[in-house]
């Protein structure tokens, strides 16, 4: 739920993407239990689910297929979902986007040799692990990595640690999730604080990863470290 208007209303990636994410690291999770190899298949997986929905509505951040996020005004928001059929919209996507992620999510995972780089191969997985998410956990995580599957949009490690803190919210008030999370939106502060306001990868690294290999590299060389320790600290 806080990945809906793509993290907590901020208009990037749309949550269908980071929804689909999240499932292909649960059946990477089945398939080859947790590790590096899991985690580098959730990547791909994330890759192809990031282009599948870019091939369904054209664009990938939900600002720009909406055309509204938190700022827009309650009679903007009327008009969009209720007046001009946005909702709708957004569940006639839903039902086409999970035939394509399904049919991609499989694909990713059957492909043979996949060669996984030498740990760590995710920025959300290494997130994940240091706020103490389980193992499926973490491997769920790791698609998020460098904006989702590697696309430079919103930070994958951002949206693990949302994830996990919601999740954590769930345990405590008994299956109750608060939209506005204070705890959610401490971390948002403190994130933006770190990057100097920024919430995308690519901006904040200052490019896209070419592949899993580069990411992984640039992570052992220390890469995105101070982002990670700022979020794990709730």
């Amino acid at each position: 739920m806080p990945f809906a208007g793509g993290i907590m209303q901020h208009g990037y990636q749309c949550g269908m993407i980071w929804g689909a994410a999240l499932a292909a690291g649960a059946q990477a999770y089945r398939l080859f239990g947790p590790g590096p190899q899991a985690e580098t298949r959730a990547v791909i997986a994330a890759q192809r689910l990031v282009e599948a929905f870019r091939a369904c509505s054209g664009e990938i951040n939900c600002l720009e297929i909406t055309d509204i996020d938190k700022s827009s005004s309650i009679m903007k928001m009327i008009f969009v979902f209720l007046i001009k059929g946005g909702t709708i919209g957004c569940m006639r996507m839903s039902a086409k986007y999970a035939q394509a992620a399904f049919s991609e999510i499989n694909t990713a995972l059957s492909e043979k040799h996949i060669e996984a780089p030498s740990p760590p191969v995710s920025c959300a997985a290494m997130l994940a692990q240091k706020m103490g998410a389980s193992d499926l956990h973490t491997v769920m995580a790791a698609g998020f990595a460098g904006g989702i599957g590697l696309c430079g949009g919103a930070c994958g490690a951002l949206g693990a640690a949302i994830w996990i803190i919601g999740m954590n919210s769930i345990k405590e008030r008994a299956g109750k999730i608060n939209f506005k999370d204070p705890r959610a939106l401490d971390a948002i502060d403190r994130f933006l604080k770190c990057t100097d306001f920024e919430f995308e990868c690519s901006e904040i690294v200052g490019r896209r990863f070419e592949n899993i290999g580069d990411h992984a590299g640039y992570l052992r060389d220390g890469g995105c470290s101070k982002i990670i320790e700022v979020l794990a600290t709730e």
